[in-house]
């Protein structure tokens, strides 16, 4: 099943900073990378990614610069340090919120109320 951008609303931001934790990617790698990496369920449009890069580069978390390749002008991403601890934050607070929710989904009987 595809995921759009509202499904991953709140949750774009460590995504794409996970997808530039191991080099820099240009925009359209980044997207892809996480269109492979969810095996296309977060086949997202341009218009998500490359705003969403532009914010997190305003605050810190990545920063961009200019190349050419094949006489077209490219914009590299890469995690600044600011944005390598956010991803780990992240990372921890979502490992958190997985696991409760998976407790919660397995079978098991569910705690009476008075």
């Amino acid at each position: 099943m595809r995921q759009g951008a509202q499904e991953l609303k709140g949750h774009l931001d460590v995504l794409l900073l996970a997808a530039l934790e191991d080099g820099p990617r240009h925009g359209y790698a980044v997207k892809e990378a996480l269109r492979e990496g969810s095996d296309g369920r977060f086949d997202l449009p341009t218009g998500t990614v490359y705003p969403a890069l532009h914010r997190l580069a305003e605050a810190g978390l990545i920063s961009g610069s200019w190349s050419e390749v094949d006489g077209r002008r490219r914009r590299t991403y890469q995690l600044t340090p600011a944005g390598l601890q956010r991803l780990h934050a992240d990372r921890a607070n979502w490992r958190g919120f997985a696991a409760a929710v998976t407790a919660l989904l397995e079978p098991r009987p569910w705690p009476a109320t008075s």
